[in-house]
């Protein structure tokens, strides 16, 4: 091989060294990433859609156990893990009933660069903080999502633990439960992806002359696995490739939703309108070939925006002009807050505390939880539910 061109071996074993140097300083002395997050009573109520007085009631009563507390006596606030305990105590858990069915929402531009994965993550870890049960599936072969829930994918990832032993040519399973992992998050799960996973793309553009009935079956069934593994959860995220492919095909058809963030730039919005009359050909093919395919929503997203430049604004008013109210309404604020905690292989929601001032992050969360709320909402639209679970019984107890 020209030595050159193995440069560039060298320069990814380089990069993946460097990442495994990163994480083990991130995380736990054993390189396990950990949840330290904690809320306040004042925001453990809101979150509940309770009063402050209901929940040291239920302590008082011994309903719920005596809040933790330092050596000081000074409140520690609640972990994500005593929040869950609290919901079933006071019957504050927004879980769908059991005939409402799994939202499975594919996150998905065929532009890179559009925060898609950042988006993917900030959105589990926001359904997770409202006590949802959610599934993170990540099915692209760069597996941003599995570095952000503190995987490695090179070192902790093997090509067994992805989705590829269901989807390949020659499987060796029938169903997904061999690939999900448990995250620091007690009601978030993940099935990690890494490099290898790009080997079905391979095999099925060489499956031969029986290559389209193999790809219909493959795409019927990551659906079918999906829809087993759905039942022990509230929400489905699918991270697929940006580019349009063999897995990202199956995640189309595989999903009941769909949510597409861009950028508030020309390039990104110029992309994205190639991207949408691209999916529609796609989708009608597939239709053309019997492979159903159904939204329960359709929505953009507009992240990484900034409201102090004029031609953010500008883009944004266009978007607004083309897409109408498929365009939800709130955009993600380019924020340091959000570099921040991703050069910690977090989101916002995992952070102890501020990175940068207080401010800044009371505003960046403050953003996310608005931005996000409103797929949540389209959720519960879709299970018969405006308001999230905690108004609905605040209202009730009106």
């Amino acid at each position: 091989m020209n030595a050159i061109v193995a440069q560039i071996g060298d320069l990814a074993e380089a990069g993946e060294r460097m990442i495994e140097r990163l994480r083990r300083k991130a995380f736990l002395p054993e390189s396990r990433k950990a949840l330290n997050v904690r809320f306040g009573i004042a925001e453990a109520a809101q979150l509940l859609g309770c009063s402050t007085n209901r929940i040291r009631m239920a302590e008082d009563d011994g309903r719920l156990p005596p809040a933790p507390a330092a050596e000081n006596g000074r409140r520690l606030g609640y972990s994500v893990d005593e929040l869950l305990h609290m919901r079933q105590v006071l019957g504050a858990s927004p879980a769908r009933a059991p005939l409402d069915v799994p939202a499975v929402i594919a996150v998905q531009n065929f532009k890179g660069g559009v925060g898609k994965s950042t988006v993917t993550t900030h959105l589990a870890h926001y359904f997770a903080v409202q006590g949802y049960r959610v599934l993170v599936v990540d099915c692209d072969s760069q597996a941003t999502t599995t570095t952000l829930f503190g995987f490695n994918p090179h070192f902790n990832i093997t090509r067994e633990e992805t989705l590829y032993p269901y989807l390949s040519i020659d499987p060796t399973q029938n169903d997904l439960s061999y690939a999900v992992k448990s995250t620091s998050w007690p009601n978030v799960d993940l099935i990690p992806s890494n490099l290898e996973l790009f080997d079905v793309e391979y095999e099925l553009a060489a499956s031969g002359s029986d290559g389209q009935s193999v790809l219909a079956a493959r795409f019927r069934k990551l659906k079918q696995g999906l829809i087993d593994l759905a039942r022990h959860y509230d929400i489905v995220l699918l991270d697929p490739p940006p580019a349009l492919g063999t897995i990202s095909l199956a995640v189309m058809q595989a999903a009941n939703a769909l949510l597409v963030p861009l950028a508030a730039t020309t390039p990104d919005f110029c992309s994205t309108v190639q991207f949408l009359s691209m999916m529609d050909q796609v989708l009608q093919q597939l239709g053309s070939a019997g492979i159903e395919v159904d939204y329960s929503f359709v929505r953009l997203i507009c992240s990484k925006f900034d409201g102090n430049d004029p031609s953010h604004a500008m883009v944004r008013a266009i978007m607004e002009q083309s897409f109408g109210p498929a365009l939800l309404p709130v955009p993600i604020l380019e924020s340091a807050e959000i570099s921040h905690a991703a050069m910690r292989m977090m989101t916002v929601y995992e952070l102890e505390k501020p990175i940068g001032t207080p401010k800044t992050h009371k505003r960046c969360r403050a953003n996310l939880d608005e931005a996000l709320g409103q797929i949540e909402q389209l959720v519960r639209q879709g299970w018969g539910r405006v308001a999230p679970a905690g108004e609905e019984m605040l209202y009730a107890a009106v």
